[in-house]
Order: structure tokens, then C-alpha cells, then sequence
């Protein structure tokens, strides 16, 4: 749909044709008992729905797109297939669920956008009977996806600190902002596990491991509601499975595969964050749409878990049970279907949740119960946000009382800044503990600068080589390239200039991301000559559908760097100056020679506005590197689909030709000092099968910097019922120390951490030896605790515990 509300002719209740338009002498809608605070918000949404008309309850189930274009070419594929006539006029009078992306769909300021959302609101409240406003939802992957708000690093990036602590607190920045212009609920986090690092979407996750990606997550879910915002998790379930990881294609994986690594990030959130709304996925598992799930979106979200929120369709994917899947032949069953299955909010646009829905209703192919159930969901949570409370006020919080008249009217306006120093600082921690050294030969960190650097790389000058699809700029500004970006985005040219100002720093392109030519090989390769140390930039460039090499719907072929990049690359290290490769992209590429002939490999995955500078201050050494790897970076380009989570089939062997061991192993990463882990104690070695172990163990810093360790904790099982990965994380610790100084870091495990799903499809513990692995990463054991499980095999389900105690005891100095 194409709508602009603010500008639309809007019926009053007065001049509506609904069947329940007020007479004289009838109760005042807008005053029952559902507009009571004291109420609980389901007894609340209960005697609203009693009230309603069926059209009224339908009209709470859907959303519309505000300025979407119908040629669809600004933001999705298929939207004007989508497009439903349906004149606003006729619409409003019933109400409105939702209002889609009105700060994120074209550029605006955020003080106007919130003028104009305030407005529009009034306008919604003004037009149904019961004075209900809708509820506005954004995008917020990396940061809030509006002109002018802070781009932060990207999903990828936030699993690489290995610190939830501060993704939760940029979460709650980035949730602050989207509340005081009027946004009540983020289309974030996703907790897809990269299955293959080819699939487009990579840098929207935050890596391989189903415990890192549950952990971050779930923290991101408590910053964001903690300011207010609905959180929602997505995609549920499968996405990041799909098959040559390949956008939106079908999902092939089996039940085990699907419990023990596709849900269990999305079964912690549920747990632990307080969610309140998830997001089915597009893709189909075994024939059966996700979109079109019961089992899973009711059975296991609802039933199991015990879920209370709301469930929304990922962009058209009602419709797409008919247009793509092929499961129902009109869109009124396909409205029904998901209904059946728990989704209850139709988005972006209505297509199937309008007259197809209430034809089917009427004809007695859907059950006005389902209509029922999905409207008390969203019903409720709308008294939750306050839009059914009696003083519920359009203004949001950043225009209030900045103007005569204060609150209470739509009319005021002021000066809202979304890109504040508080934030801009935020965003640099993050970026600056994402950052991955993966190989140094003590080149790095320049504390005495070279006289000349030559910087080479497509993005060596290229200010949006910092951000993922997601970030406004990219995700909406490329379609408007006459408006201003909006914020400040450095390049490395820029950031090197500042933190080297006694550097003479010279550049070329040398190629483009994805291009052929060559030609501007030997302009680099003579820069690179003349100078003491060359820094590469290369990656990717974010974009959407095919418009770049990383993004929704820009899937590789294979792992090799885009374009001619690899090429480049090599020519810079036959030059023999030492070559400091940076990567600002959006998924791992295999590096060829430089993953051992480098000078130095610095990994970035899309840092966001300040990521750059984060870049620069690593490398001169004035911020010490400290991220690890969320996804391995593989050795060979054509080795995918390949997870550090394989069983032994999946890793090398004498049988297969192939070697698809990485360069870099899951939860790697370097620092400028070094570690030594000693004295492990195992205090309990023997548990039973309901029990727990406990170990401890010294963490030293021998160098002479300051650096941060991340003490990972992996499990192995060398004997299991169904195959097992040789080793998975179940715990870390983020470990900070000066020189010299020591911690000692203990642990309590319990045996629950060991379970998996069975060959009857029930979660176990099986007695029996296992090795917990303490190590630097997936591939760098240090310590290794034999521990052995006792007594009978144990069923546990989503009651059991999800996380080991561990923790940081009394550092001491060297002395």
C-alpha cells in the first residue's frame, strides 16, 4: 500500500458506516472499562474485544507501509505485488494495528518525522470509534534505521566483543532514541546461527555458535525493552539454514539440527529477555512454512515456552504462503493458515489479513475465535505500551513542552539530535572490542609510525564502508542520493591521517569491490614500493537484493573476496613492503597467501560510523585489540557450508579431497601481550547426571601491555547415542588485565550444559566421560578438565539450566 496518512482525508467515527457508528443516547465507546489502567491489560483487551465489530478486531491485525513506493524499488522486492486498493478513507474508521517504518522508509529529520508521526496518529485515534492509535515499529538492526540517528556496528560485530554487558547498553541507547520520537517496537535482534557463511544476511547474525548468539541476544532484547521498545526476535526458525545459502531458499536439516542449534538461541530469549514479540521466518523446513507452522509457532513458542507476546509476519510472508509456497490457493486461506499457525500481525501492508480474512470469516472458512485470539495479543500489549490508556498523548517525549501549550497537542516541534556524543562514544567501544587481530609478525601496533603508509583498497576512502544493508544510509539513503547522509562517517584515509599526523599517507583504489579491471594495479603497486607500510582495505559492499556483496539477498557463490580483490591483494605482497590487510565487511573471506604472509590481518565486521576510527587507534596500538571471531574465517574459498560445530565427518579427513579446516578458528583473535593459563583444578570431577561440575584455574598476563582475554569454555563428548560436534561453547569470560597481573577464574558447570536432543527426540543427559576444554578459542585448548557423568539417563526439558556460573576472582599483581 501507498499511503501518505498525514495528507489523507479521514473519516470521523461520526461519518463512518460502520455497524456500530455511536446513536444517540449510547454509551461512549472511548470510555469502558478498557480504558481503566487499574485493569489488568487481558481483562482490559477482553472487554475492548467485546465491543468490537468483526472488521474493528481484523483492523488491529495489520499494519500499512507509510510512503512505501509501489514500484518497490526503495526498500523490498514484491511489494507492489502486494499492493492492496484500499483508499485510507475506508479503512481508518475500523482502526489500525500498525503503522510500518515511518521514520525508515524515506529520509527525514527526526523532529519533523515525529511531528508528522504525532500527527498521523491523531489522525488514526480520531478516526475509530474506540480512539485506539496504532502501534509504530522500525528497524533497529544497527541502531535505529532513520536519517540521522547513530549507525552502530553491526550484529557480526557485536558478536565478536563477546561481551553482552555492552550490547546491552548500546541496546538501551538505541531504544531511548526510538521511544522519544514515538517507535514502539524494533524489528531486532536476529538470532539466526550462521550455517553457511555464503548466505547474504551473515552480517545481520551474531555468529556460528548458538550460545554466543543466544547470549548477545537475549542482552540486546533486555537494553531494547528496558527503554520501552518491543523487542522482536527473528527469524523464527531456520532462516540462516537455507539450502547453498542462498536467500529465502528452502531449509533441509533434520529435527536434531533444528532443537540443538537452530532454536536454542530463540528458546533462551524467550526465557531470560522478556520479549514480547517474535517474527516468523520465510523460509519453509521440510515442506512445511514457517509462516504456516503450528507446531512451532504455537506448540513449542507458546505452548512449551510459554510465550505470551505477539507473533508478526516478516514482510509479506502471509502472501507468500500463495505467490511462493505454493501451499494455499488464495490469499483468505492463506491468512487463515497462519492465523491457525499464531501469527497474528500482518506486515509491512494488508494483502491478506483485509477482505480476504473477513470473506473467509464470514464464509466460515476461519474461525472468528482465531481473529479472537490474535486480537487479544496485540490488544493487550497495546494497554502494556499505554496506547489504550485515557491520557495516552500523540506527542512522543522528544517534542514534549517544547512549545506553548506543552503536552496535549500535536503542534509542537523541536530539535531532536538521534547522533549525540553520548552515542557516537558508545558506538566506538563497541566497534573498538569488535575488532579482531587475526594474524600478527610484531609489525603491529605502530608504536613508532612509519614515515610513508600506502593505503590501497576499494575501501580505503569510502565512507559508507563501514555499514551493513541495515544502516539508513545504505538501506534507504542510496535511493535518495541527493540528501546528505546524515551523520559523520570518517573514512580510513581520514581516520589513519588523524591518528598518524606525522605520516605521509598516500592512496589508491587499485580496484573496485565486485569489479574486473585490473588497471589500477600498477598505480598501487608503485605506491606501495615507495612506502614503509602499506595498509590494504578491502571487504565488502553492504546493499540490498543484488545492489552489493554482502546483504538481504546478496549471497556469494563461494568465500573468495569480491571482484579482483584477492588479485590486488597478492600484487601488494609481491611488492615485498610489508602489507597490514584491513577488512571492513559483512561475512569471512578466505585470504589466500595473506592469511600467512601478511604483515598483519585485521578483521572488521561493518563497525559502524565510528569503526574507522576504531580501526586506526588498533592499529597504532593506542587501543588494544580485544574482539574474537564470531564465524571461522575460512582457508578455502569454495569450502562451505562449514561450521566449526561439524562432527568429525565434517572436518578433515583422508577420505575427501576437500579440507575445509579454517585459516582462523570460531573465537579467535589476537592481543598485543600475552597469556598464561595455569593451575587447573578440577574440584568436583564426578557429577551425576542431575549435578554439576566445578573447576578454576590462574589467568596470567605475561606481557608488558595491558589486554583482555576471553576465556572460552568448550565441551567435548567423546562417546554420545546420536553424533555430537567434537566441541561446542557453553561458556566464556571476558578478562581484562594490566601487566602482570593475574585472576583466578572458577566455574560451576552443571551437567545440564551436556544435554542434546535424542534419537526419540527428547532433550538428555547421558552418563558418561567428557572433557570440558578451556581454551583461547575453538581451535587453542589450554586447559583441559576430565570430568565424568554418573547414574541414568536423564530427561530434561526447557526448565533446565542454560548457563555455567564463571567468574573472575581476586586479581593480584605480579608481585
Amino acid at each position: 500500500m501507498t499511503a501518505n496518512i498525514d495528507n489523507a482525508g479521514v473519516q470521523t467515527p461520526a461519518e463512518a458506516t460502520d455497524s456500530h457508528a455511536p446513536v444517540p443516547g449510547a454509551a461512549d465507546p472511548r470510555t469502558g472499562r478498557w480504558r481503566d489502567p487499574a485493569l489488568a491489560p487481558e481483562a482490559r483487551a477482553d472487554a475492548l474485544i467485546a465491543a468490537m465489530t468483526l472488521q474493528e478486531k481484523i483492523a488491529q491485525l495489520f499494519g500499512v507501509w507509510v510512503g512505501a513506493s509501489d514500484e518497490g524499488a526503495e526498500v523490498a522486492p514484491y511489494q507492489h505485488d502486494m499492493e492492496e486498493a484500499v483508499a485510507l478513507d475506508d479503512l481508518l474508521p475500523h482502526g489500525l494495528g500498525q503503522l510500518t517504518r515511518p521514520f525508515g522508509t524515506a529520509p527525514v529529520d527526526a523532529a519533523v518525522g515525529a511531528l508528522s508521526l504525532a500527527r498521523t496518529q491523531e489522525r488514526i485515534a480520531a478516526a475509530n470509534r474506540f480512539g485506539i492509535p496504532a502501534l509504530a515499529h522500525e528497524e533497529c538492526l544497527a541502531g535505529f534505521a532513520t536519517w540521522g540517528a547513530t549507525a552502530y556496528p553491526v550484529p557480526l560485530s557485536w558478536g565478536a566483543t563477546f561481551d553482552p554487558g555492552l550490547v546491552h547498553e548500546m541496546a538501551a541507547a538505541i531504544g531511548r532514541d526510538m521511544r522519544a520520537v514515538g517507535v514502539h517496537q524494533g524489528l531486532a535482534p536476529v538470532l539466526d546461527v550462521v550455517r553457511d557463511a555464503r548466505w547474504g544476511r551473515v552480517e545481520e547474525t551474531i555468529g556460528e555458535d548458538p550460545y554466543l548468539v543466544g547470549t548477545v541476544a537475549t542482552a540486546y532484547v533486555r537494553g531494547l525493552e528496558s527503554a520501552g521498545v518491543v523487542a522482536t526476535l527473528k527469524h523464527f526458525a531456520g532462516y540462516s539454514a537455507s539450502r547453498a545459502g542462498r536467500n529465502l531458499a528452502p531449509v533441509g536439516m533434520g529435527a536434531r539440527e533444528r532443537a540443538d542449534i537452530i532454536l536454542a538461541p530463540f528458546e533462551m530469549a524467550v526465557r531470560e529477555s522478556g520479549v514480547r514479540s517474535v517474527m516468523h521466518a520465510y523460509t519453509d523446513t521440510d515442506g512445511i512454512p514457517s509462516a504456516a507452522d503450528e507446531p512451532l509457532l504455537t506448540g513449542l513458542l507458546r505452548d512449551t515456552w510459554g510465550f505470551e507476546g505477539t507473533v508478526v509476519a516478516d514482510y509479506f510472508g502471509i502472501a507468500f504462503l500463495k505467490t511462493l509456497h505454493a501451499v494455499v490457493g488464495t490469499f483468505g486461506e492463506a491468512a487463515g493458515a497462519a492465523l491457525a499457525a499464531g501469527v497474528d500481525v500482518e506486515l509491512p501492508t494488508v494483502k491478506t489479513y483485509g477482505r480476504p480474512l473477513t470473506d473467509a470469516v464470514a464464509e466460515g472458512l476461519v474461525p472468528e475465535a482465531l481473529v479472537d485470539r490474535a486480537v487479544r495479543r496485540v490488544l493487550v500489549q497495546k494497554a502494556q505500551l499505554g496506547l489504550l490508556d485515557p491520557d495516552w498523548d500523540p506527542v512522543p517525549p522528544a517534542l514534549a513542552g517544547t512549545a506553548p501549550g506543552g503536552r496535549g497537542s500535536a503542534g509542537v516541534r523541536g530539535s531532536v539530535r538521534l547522533d549525540t556524543e553520548e552515542n557516537r562514544a558508545l558506538a566506538r567501544r563497541v566497534a573498538q572490542q569488535a575488532v579482531v587481530l587475526l594474524s600478527n609478525d610484531g609489525t603491529l601496533p605502530l608504536t613508532a609510525p612509519p614515515a610513508r603508509i600506502a593505503l590501497i583498497g576499494p575501501n580505503a576512502d569510502t565512507p559508507t564502508a563501514v555499514l551493513g544493508c541495515y544502516a539508513f544510509p545504505v538501506h534507504v539513503g542510496g535511493q535518495h542520493p541527493d540528501t546528505p547522509i546524515g551523520i559523520e562517517l570518517p573514512t580510513l584515509r581520514e581516520a589513519l591521517t588523524a591518528e598518524f599526523p606525522h605520516s605521509e599517507i598516500v592512496t589508491a583504489r587499485g580496484a573496485d569491490i565486485d569489479g574486473s579491471s585490473t588497471e589500477g594495479f600498477a598505480r598501487a603497486a608503485e605506491l606501495a614500493r615507495g612506502a614503509d607500510l602499506v595498509v590494504v582495505a578491502l571487504g565488502d559492499r553492504a546493499g540490498l537484493f543484488g545492489r552489493g556483496t554482502s546483504g538481504e539477498g546478496c549471497d556469494a557463490r563461494d568465500l573468495a573476496l569480491p571482484g579482483v580483490q584477492r588479485q590486488l591483494l597478492d600484487t601488494l605482497l609481491d611488492t615485498g613492503t610489508p602489507v597490514v590487510v584491513t577488512l571492513l565487511a559483512g561475512r569471512p573471506y578466505a585470504l589466500g597467501r595473506a592469511a600467512d604472509r601478511a604483515a598483519a590481518v585485521v578483521q572488521s565486521f561493518f563497525p559502524g560510523e565510528e569503526g574507522t576510527t576504531a580501526i586506526a587507534s588498533v592499529l597504532s596500538g593506542r587501543t588494544a585489540p580485544s574482539g574474537r571471531l564470531p564465524v571461522s574465517v575460512p582457508r578455502d574459498p569454495g569450502s562451505q557450508p562449514s561450521t566449526y560445530l561439524a562432527a568429525r565427518l565434517g572436518h578433515a579427513s583422508d577420505v575427501s579431497s576437500i579440507d575445509p579446516t579454517p585459516a582462523f578458528g570460531f573465537g579467535h583473535g589476537l592481543t598485543y601481550t600475552s597469556f598464561e593459563w595455569s593451575g587447573l583444578v578440577v574440584e568436583r570431577e564426578e557429577a551425576a547426571t542431575d549435578g554439576e561440575f566445578a573447576f578454576s584455574c590462574t589467568v596470567r598476563n605475561t606481557g608488558a601491555r595491558e589486554g583482555t582475554e576471553v576465556v572460552q569454555v568448550y565441551l567435548h563428548d567423546p562417546v554420545a547415542s546420536v553424533v555430537q560436534p567434537v566441541v561446542r561453547l557453553i561458556g566464556y569470560l571476558r578478562l581484562g588485565l594490566g601487566p602482570g597481573q593475574a585472576a583466578r577464574v572458577r566455574a560451576t558447570v552443571p551437567a545440564d550444559l551436556a544435554s542434546f536432543t535424542g534419537r526419540d527426540g527428547r532433550r538428555i543427559v547421558e552418563p558418561g566421560a567428557l572433557e570440558l576444554r578451556l581454551g583461547a578459542s575453538s581451535t587453542d585448548t589450554r586447559l583441559t578438565a576430565r570430568v565424568t557423568l554418573t547414574g541414568p539417563v536423564r530427561t530434561v526439558d526447557h526448565t533446565r539450566r542454560l548457563h555455567m556460573d564463571i567468574a573472575a576472582e581476586g586479581v593480584t599483581d605480579a608481585s
